[in-house]
Parts: structure tokens; C-alpha cells; sequence
């Protein structure tokens, strides 16, 4: 088991950034390939970012590339998103998730159902 604990949301004007935090304990966290998803109101939880095992590879989504960045630092179990340039359609609860199967060494995935672990998420309102 991994217990993951997200930090760090808030309310942002549009344009205004972020960092969000995932904190994991409870199992060897390099193991993990690391996710951020986010669900708004009304809507189903989308990908935005994930960072392979070692964090030499990293996926985005369309809709935040070149606007948010995903890291790791494995010597302190935590996963980061940082968010800059927000819109308001980026208000969501962020949830980071952990997926440690086999194939996870060697793809990064951007789908929700191959995570295994899950924060109970932080909320990001952007207003104009």
C-alpha cells in the first residue's frame, strides 16, 4: 500500500500560478509511476501530467503543455505539479495517483484505470 496526500491548491486570479505537492509514504516511492488528474464540477476526470519512475520521461495533456510542469524528487517520496498561467477552466480538484504494475517501467500512462493509488485530491479555483 501507498498513501498519497496532495498539497497546495488555492484560489488564483487567471494568469496567477501554482505548485501543487504529493507526498507518498507507505511503499518504496521510486517504484511509482506518478500521475496528476483533475475533475470539475459536472465533468470526468481528465489526465493532465505523469513522470515515469526515474522522471526522465514526462506526458501532458494538450490542454496544459507548455503551461504546467510535472517533477519528482525520489529522495523525498513527493511528486510536484507546477501550474502557471492559469485559466479558469483549470479549476478542478487535482488528484495525484501512483501506478507501480510491471508495464509501468516502461510506459507512462496518461489513462486513469492504470493507477492503482490515489490522493484524495486539492482544489485549484482560477477566477477572472
Amino acid at each position: 500500500q501507498v498513501q498519497l496526500v496532495e498539497s497546495g491548491g488555492g484560489s488564483v486570479q487567471a494568469g496567477g500560478s501554482l505548485r501543487l505537492s504529493c507526498a507518498a509514504s507507505g511503499r518504496t516511492f521510486a517504484v511509482f509511476t506518478m500521475g496528476w488528474f483533475r475533475q470539475a464540477p459536472g465533468e470526468q476526470r481528465e489526465f493532465v501530467a505523469a513522470i515515469s519512475r526515474s522522471g526522465d520521461s514526462t506526458e501532458y495533456a494538450d490542454a496544459v503543455k507548455g503551461r504546467f510542469t510535472i517533477s519528482r524528487d525520489n529522495a523525498k517520496n513527493t511528486v510536484y505539479l507546477q501550474l502557471s498561467e492559469l485559466k479558469p477552466e483549470d479549476t478542478a480538484v487535482y488528484y495525484c495517483a501512483g501506478d507501480n504494475k510491471p508495464l509501468s517501467a516502461i510506459v507512462t500512462s496518461t489513462v486513469a484505470f492504470q493507477y492503482d493509488y490515489w490522493g484524495q485530491g486539492t482544489q485549484v479555483t482560477v477566477s477572472t
